[in-house]
């Protein structure tokens, strides 16, 4: 009879030794695998950090003019009493020239405002003495970089009857050399925001509270540059980002954000 006698036991399968071996290489392949995804991570976020947490080719957040005030039982300036509607307001800055040396900028700061903005100014040579601002802010680098320039060229700034300046728009407002603004203009500020890179989260490139409180000082620290008083920024670090702390004529005047009504 051909086969395996009754009794007699069937071939045994692996050993421990080999069942253990293979454990430990599978064990070995995940930690290998673990370690590169890893090291890739870290990686990505070296080369990105500090850049700006946007995706340069997607479209910036439109501002929101107008929000709410944040002061107690005041309300904010009804959005029909603006100059300028809400939807071009919305839209990037555009800059145009007007007579008596006015270059007017209207709208959102977007990324890349203040390279345009330098190329008008050096484009008009010295014809543009008042940078006139209607804005519900945006960028924080770029009103930055456009405050610097003003201060640099030794230009005025001016917020005039009706208009608006929030947000990030003060800090441009902050760089004139004579700051104006009318008793019924809008000039507010709240508390920054990051906005991050388009369906990736990076939690390790740097904390957002981190390069919050950076922006923060760096903000301030520009503020007393620009003889502007600091407590400009305290108003804006205690107000949420969807309200808006407006400042009276006579907190324009006592902090140096504006020393002068404008007509």
């Amino acid at each position: 009879m051909s086969g395996a006698r009754r009794g007699t036991p069937a071939p045994a399968g692996p050993g421990l030794a080999a069942r253990l071996e293979a454990v430990v290489l599978r064990g070995i392949f995940v930690g290998l695998l673990v370690l590169t995804v890893t090291v890739l991570g870290r990686d990505l976020m070296e080369q990105l950090d500090g850049a700006p947490l946007f995706e340069p080719d997607a479209p910036w957040p439109q501002a929101e003019p107008y929000l709410p005030s944040a002061r107690p039982g005041a309300a904010g300036p009804e959005p029909r009493t603006g100059r300028t509607p809400e939807e071009r307001l919305r839209e990037p800055m555009t800059l145009e020239l007007l007579a008596g040396g006015r270059l007017e900028a209207v709208g959102t700061i977007t990324p890349g405002t203040a390279e345009r903005f330098a190329e008008e100014i050096a484009r008009r040579g010295d014809y543009v003495e008042t940078v006139v601002l209607d804005s519900p802010g945006g960028s924080v680098q770029d009103a930055l970089a456009m405050s610097r320039l003003i201060r640099e060229r030794k230009l005025d700034t001016a917020v005039e009857t009706g208009a608006l300046c929030a947000s990030s728009c003060p800090l441009v407002l902050a760089g004139g050399v004579d700051r104006r603004a009318a008793t019924d203009a809008a000039v507010g500020v709240h508390q920054i925001t990051t906005v991050k890179t388009a369906g990736l989260t990076l939690p390790g490139t740097e904390p957002e509270m981190v390069r919050a409180q950076r922006v923060s000082a760096e903000i301030q620290r520009h503020l007393v540059e620009m003889g502007v008083d600091a407590e400009v920024w305290f108003h804006a670090m205690e107000t949420p980002p969807r309200e808006m702390y407006y400042f009276t004529s006579e907190e324009l005047a006592a902090l140096k954000l504006a020393q002068r009504a404008a007509e």
